[in-house]
């Protein structure tokens, strides 16, 4: 049997159509409901959905009103607050092609982002780092913006450009990725075969705003179908978060495993009983985590496979059986493939996880890189670079990486931005980036080097601060005699791995 999950199509995303009228389409039933709490020990700072509406379509008519043409792009330098998502969404409502950006970058990293797509203007709040810029409008624009009289919602071609995010390539810098405002669309198919989700549930998120995990799984999702979420202020500690979910009766909690490896060390977990499970993204779930976590509350983590170029179409599910090691089973709607260099290879054999070029959740492509996005196509297939194995059943076990992308706390990294960055800096010779294990269940990121002398790692954290986002910096620095290299000069960085075992 081959490796191929396809038990027909999901229904075709209507037309005329806009993302953000689809996300808001729920709540407009329900205008008194709260649509988000944003959480503190105090209690909670709460928006309705007649709220949340009134702000996003006031922003998206104070942008209208500046005479940018449709689909102009709007770069997002906003912090961790509510005013993220509401430029988000106000941008699409508008007919404006949103780019969020994580407030961690620095000014170095958001230059080149700022050469790569050229926006028509930047929301920017002061307090996050940015070039200056004349198409910058601060954050007390936007803000009145929001009490602006509502505009319309642009509609049109659920195909047009939609938004646009960053994601660690194979190369230095970050590619743009392009996508649709159907990929809204497509997320429906994680309600049953990721959330158990519907409008009745309160769903925590233990991310920032500004990080698009949160933002799709945290916001967009729950108000797609007309439930509450829930948000701790910034600054809330992983250990606060058990009280957090008992007090405030969440019925699903999400977070990257890193947030529930640090919950778990809480001396005392209180009862959850209106919990019902926890979602995990970003990076493989260790299995441990998965156990001690249903240990402590009763409850089961549901793991989902996805990516920036394409929403999360593997998962386990309420619905299903406890999930275990696999990752879970492609999304009912999705078509998915285990493929090889002839195409999808029998069931039980070790390829690369794909999904289908057809799938609606997939990127319209690489920003201005044609070239970039074809090679990634294997004739129908889009190929993830991520190494599967399909059982019978189809659910899918992952294997790993078939390149060298790192993962810093659910965010994909290039090691080669970060030799970039590291490669100017005094009495360094070269230099190697690879995600090694500090313990069984975590990792981080290490730089080897060489030079004539070990040099002083304060100094070479202080360098990367100004051209690194945190989860980028490295947390070790490893002076090596040499860098091990293949025979046409490929840096091999199993090596290095093998290298940090060997003196660890």
């Amino acid at each position: 049997m081959v490796s191929i999950f396809d038990e027909g199509p999901f229904p075709p995303c209507p037309a005329p159509f806009n993302l953000c009228s689809h996300v808001l389409n729920a709540g407009a039933k329900t205008p008194a409901k709260v649509a988000l709490a944003v959480l503190s020990e105090d209690g909670a700072e709460e928006m309705t959905y007649a709220q949340l509406k009134g702000a996003v379509l006031g922003l998206a008519r104070g942008l209208q009103d500046l005479g940018l043409p449709a689909q102009s792009r709007i770069l997002l330098r906003l912090g961790n607050t509510i005013d993220f998502p509401l430029a988000y969404l106000g941008a699409l409502a508008s007919g404006m092609v949103p780019v969020p950006t994580s407030s961690t970058l620095t000014e170095h990293e958001v230059a080149g982002m700022i050469e790569m797509i050229s926006p028509a203007l930047i929301l920017h709040d002061p307090s996050v780092a940015c070039p200056a810029d004349p198409r910058c409008l601060n954050l007390e624009a936007c803000r009145r913006m929001q009490r602006l009289p509502p505009a319309d919602f642009h509609m049109g071609d659920p195909e047009r450009p939609g938004y646009i995010v960053f994601t660690s390539g194979t190369s230095a810098r970050p590619r743009a990725v392009l996508h649709a405002h159907r990929a809204i669309w497509a997320r429906q198919m994680m309600f049953d075969g990721w959330y158990g989700l519907g409008p009745d549930d309160r769903l925590l998120h233990a991310g920032a705003f500004n990080w698009t995990y949160t933002l799709g799984t945290g916001l967009m999702d729950p108000w797609t179908v007309g439930a509450t979420t829930l948000i701790p202020e910034p600054g809330t500690k992983p250990q606060d978060l058990p009280a957090l979910l008992a007090e405030h009766q969440a019925t699903i909690f999400a977070a990257a495993p890193g947030v529930y490896r640090q919950m778990l060390r809480a001396e005392d977990m209180p009862d959850l009983p209106r919990l019902r499970h926890g979602l995990s993204a970003g990076e493989k779930l260790p299995e441990r985590i998965r156990r001690d976590w249903n240990a402590a509350t009763g409850t089961q983590i549901f793991e989902a496979y996805g990516m920036s170029e394409c929403s999360t179409f593997i998962s386990g599910a309420p619905a299903a059986a406890a999930q275990g090691e696999a990752l879970g089973r492609p999304q009912i709607g999705r078509k998915v493939a285990i493929v090889g260099p002839e195409g999808p290879v029998p069931r039980g054999e070790q390829g690369t996880i794909a999904v289908h070029r057809d799938d609606p959740g997939l990127m319209l492509g690489y920003l201005d890189d044609a070239k970039a996005t074809s090679a990634r196509m294997q004739g129908d297939w889009f190929c993830t670079g991520d190494q599967g194995e399909m059982a019978a059943d189809g659910q899918i076990t992952y294997l790993g990486r078939d390149d060298d992308i790192m993962n810093a706390g659910g965010f994909r990294v290039s090691p080669l931005e970060v030799e970039a960055a590291l490669h100017d800096f005094p009495g360094l010779t070269g230099v190697g980036a690879a995600e090694v294990a500090k313990k069984a269940d975590a990792t981080i990121i290490a730089a080897f080097y060489t030079g004539p002398a070990p040099l002083d790692a304060d100094a070479l954290d202080a360098y990367v601060q100004s051209r690194l986002a945190r989860y980028k910096q490295p947390r070790a620095y490893i002076h090596v005699p040499e860098l091990p290299l293949g025979a046409n000069g490929k840096l091999l960085r199993k090596k290095l791995r093998d290298h940090w075992k060997d003196t660890s």
